[in-house]
């Protein structure tokens, strides 16, 4: 397990440069996996287009063939919160961009054993979020202290797929996940924690875990693919520095999530695809858990403690792929997807706005000889609000917290086809 983690964190180092963190689009996680994914707005689940599949669908593996993938998304998050009515201050407006860039690495590799048989592994940023307020939001209240807050996950999946009949596929990959947490400026809640001394300020703290996803590929005629896949939740080891602040003594899971796919081809060179994802924010207590949970006696950290009291998120995903010419494939596409964010929830989501409900994308490969190619993809996550409705509690002045996250993002790979 050492030389296991001593991987991870390598990785993790090399892959996050400075530190920075993907600030991912449906809740914390990403809106896709791969640049070329990313440019048909995250669809992938029945369209397999490079090693990056495993993190959607492994059973794509077989589609992908042998090949190596490598690719880097510059990420721009516009994240925001104000406070308004409340008692015990001033209606005010916190601009959440201390940290305004994020680089996303992905790499990938994919190796046909035979014409059934397939392995590789893939390495992506799975999520995360980051706020950086040089106004405290919660200063008010009695917090010091700039805020700040940053997430970052990291996978590293091997990955197989075996095609068991001609046209059906199935595939499996273990989940390798590494994470590290960062939290300053909410000493306003140690009265509120079960462990005071562990809730901010504790520097960065990490842990490691596993978990599975399996996947199944379907050719159904020439021109329908059916796809789906389920990921297991992945277990963590607690974030004991953060132990007062998260459910659990520190325990932030990474939640189950499943997908199911379809890609039709209306022509040899047009293809229209969709995805259907759920993400189960709300079995995972550090996240699902409202901050209701305070009233009914269960301090943060405790068992049952109050967490970010975000609900599952559903997201529908359309996208076209275009065949231009033997050289150029373009793509695009929409998404759209469930508000994660109640809201009587805004209020201790200040620190972790990741209400983002629709993205448009756009994206095209560039093949310069058989061999070697270029993806390019930009992806804009639309602005979105959510208003506060009962979200401060009224032992801490009332009123009401709105917060708002809107992302651009611009993404390049280089593949190399064996």
């Amino acid at each position: 397990m050492s030389s296991v983690r001593v991987l991870l964190r390598a990785s993790l180092t090399l892959a996050i440069a400075g530190g920075s963190a993907a600030h991912a689009t449906n809740g914390y996680l990403s809106h896709g996996y791969g640049i070329k994914a990313k440019g048909a707005a995250g669809v992938g689940a029945a369209l397999p287009q490079d090693t990056l599949t495993i993190a959607t669908n492994p059973a794509g593996l077989i589609e992908a063939g042998h090949r190596s993938d490598l690719g880097v998304e510059l990420f721009v998050p516009d994240r925001g919160g104000e406070i308004k009515g409340n008692a015990f201050g001033p209606d005010q407006s916190f601009d959440g961009n201390g940290t305004e860039y994020f680089l996303i690495p992905e790499l990938g590799h994919s190796h046909l054993v035979c014409d059934d048989l397939a392995v590789g592994f893939a390495m992506f940023g799975n999520g995360g979020m980051n706020t950086d307020y040089d106004e405290n939001p919660y200063a008010r209240f009695g917090s010091k202290g700039k805020s700040y807050m940053n997430f970052e996950q990291l996978f590293i999946a091997p990955a197989l797929a075996w095609e068991f009949s001609p046209g059906q596929t199935i595939g499996l990959a273990l989940n390798l996940a590494y994470q590290r947490f960062e939290a300053k400026g909410l000493s306003a809640f140690a009265p509120l924690s079960a462990d005071p001394a562990n809730l901010e300020h504790n520097g960065t703290d990490d842990g490691f875990g596993a978990g599975v996803r399996i996947g199944w590929l379907g050719q159904i005629t020439d021109r329908l693919t059916l796809g789906a896949s389920w990921q297991s939740t992945t277990w963590m080891q607690e974030f004991d520095k953060y132990a007062g602040l998260f459910a659990e003594q520190g325990g932030f899971d990474v939640p189950e999530n499943y997908v199911l796919g379809a890609a039709f081809k209306l022509s040899d060179a047009t293809t229209v695809a969709l995805d259907w994802q759920t993400i189960k924010y709300n079995d995972v207590a550090s996240v699902g858990n409202a901050l209701g949970q305070l009233f009914l006696g269960n301090p943060l950290g405790s068992d049952n403690g109050p967490g970010f009291g975000w609900q599952d998120m559903s997201t529908l995903k359309i996208a076209v792929l275009h065949q231009y010419s033997d050289r150029v494939t373009l793509r695009a596409g929409y998404s759209q997807g469930d508000q994660p964010v109640p809201r009587d929830q805004t209020f201790f989501n200040i620190i972790a706005p990741g209400v983002v409900e629709e993205h448009v994308s756009l994206g095209a490969t560039f093949a310069f000889n058989e061999r070697n190619e270029l993806s390019i993809a930009y992806t804009r996550g639309l602005e979105h609000e959510v208003h506060g409705k009962g979200s401060i509690p009224a032992m801490l002045g009332g009123g009401e917290a709105n917060i708002s996250l809107a992302e651009d993002s611009f993404g390049l790979a280089w593949s190399l086809i064996y």
